[in-house]
């Protein structure tokens, strides 16, 4: 399938953009349930803590990354279609599960077969990119990965207000859909990568271990800060802030179209300046955006700090893109990115039981203070990080 836009060409396969679907609707249910749907049933309707939410969303995030390690060897040794169909029914399973027994542990059990179900679809999106065309098309898998990943907290934010079943139903027929469209994969499609024996996977690992060490700190805490207030983010909003779940997703969707807008031109800034003083700042005004958060109850205040926050994301993206190429090489970009994966994983699994805990043990602000205080170290660590590693070409991986 070709398309044709201003005597530009742009080549996609029609297995690429089926793909690309089936990822939108993965993480457009991820995000629905996990940000937006189970804080605000588990609390609100069964009665649960919030601490008890944080530990469900970092066993989901555990078991997705543990899946994710070791995926290399069932994609080496069956069909894409297999894996896919296959791990589609299983996230349903822990979908449906979640939704209707309620028990802690019957939660947190479903929370991890929802992650081992859905861990295998972006690498496998990942297989059907053309390395001639590969920035390209990894842009459409990013777009409609992040579209997905947005827009289900806040349509689910909306439904909210209705009813719960009316959510979960959306969910649901969503996840048929993307199942339905994993039935016209190519069978005999085969993951791309050549297999390599784990004694040589293992050195490899060290090797950029040690060559990415001085990316740690932004890697594991970022991710830490930011998924610590995926447990109390609704209940926050409706307690303190005092918006309606609707008036949420509005808040959601003015961080989210601020991002959109100032992404580019932030871009075009750091590679004509590099990216150290747009990290620096990006993450100073995320620690004291959330600060604000805890001080104010105006609505057009909040709604002016979600502006702020999707600012100080468009500020931080190019120059982070910048820095993990200086340390990723372009002939090792599958072992680059699986280890970077692994270690952000870390802070997604950590956050959200961490988060949970501050809320129960003192209050939500108090990990909104926490999360800033994080992020406010981050952008001091770059202050004193050596500004040559901001200046590779930030295109390059």
């Amino acid at each position: 399938m070709k398309v044709k836009i201003n005597q530009k060409m742009f080549s996609f396969s029609s297995e690429l953009v089926r793909y690309a679907v089936i990822l939108f609707i993965a993480e457009f249910v991820r995000g629905a349930y996990l940000i937006s749907f189970l804080p605000s049933y588990a609390v609100e309707h069964l009665g649960f803590t919030v601490s008890l939410i944080g530990v469900i969303v970092s066993v989901h995030y555990f078991s997705d990354t543990i899946v994710k390690i070791f995926a290399g060897y069932l994609l080496d040794r069956f069909s894409l279609r297999i894996i896919l169909q296959s791990g589609l029914f299983i996230a349903f399973v822990g979908l449906w599960t979640m939704y209707n027994i309620h028990s802690p542990w019957a939660l947190i059990a479903s929370a991890a077969i929802f992650g081992i179900g859905i861990s295998p679809v972006w690498l496998i999106c990942l297989s059907n990119v053309n390395e001639e065309n590969r920035a390209e098309q990894m842009g459409l898998l990013y777009s409609l990965w992040l579209a997905g990943l947005g827009l289900g907290p806040v349509v689910t934010n909306f439904l909210l207000d209705k009813s719960y079943s009316l959510s979960f139903w959306l969910m649901t027929c969503l996840w048929v859909i993307g199942f339905v469209l994993s039935l016209g994969v190519n069978p005999t499609k085969q993951y791309t990568f050549n297999s390599i024996p784990a004694k040589i996977q293992i050195k490899m690992f060290w090797s950029r271990l040690r060559t990415m060490g001085p990316l740690f700190p932004g890697m594991i805490l970022q991710t830490l800060a930011a998924s610590m207030l995926i447990p109390i983010l609704p209940n926050f909003a409706v307690q303190h802030l005092g918006l309606s779940h609707a008036n949420y997703s509005f808040m959601m969707i003015l961080g989210g179209v601020s991002t959109i807008i100032f992404l580019i031109p932030m871009g075009r800034l750091t590679d004509r300046f590099g990216g150290k003083w747009f990290m620096i700042c990006g993450f100073s005004s995320f620690a004291f955006t959330l600060y604000g958060l805890t001080l104010v109850s105006s609505y057009p205040i909040t709604m002016g700090l979600a502006i702020l926050l999707g600012l100080s994301y468009a500020a931080v993206l190019p120059a982070w893109n910048a820095l993990l190429a200086h340390f990723i090489p372009v002939e090792q970009k599958g072992v680059g990115w699986g280890l970077f994966s692994s270690l952000e994983g870390i802070g997604i699994i950590l956050g959200p039981m961490i988060g949970g805990f501050l809320a129960v043990r003192f209050s939500d602000s108090m990990a909104f203070l926490v999360s800033a205080l994080l992020f406010f170290g981050i952008s001091m660590f770059y202050l004193v990080f050596p500004t040559s590693s901001f200046r590779e070409d930030r295109h390059r991986i």
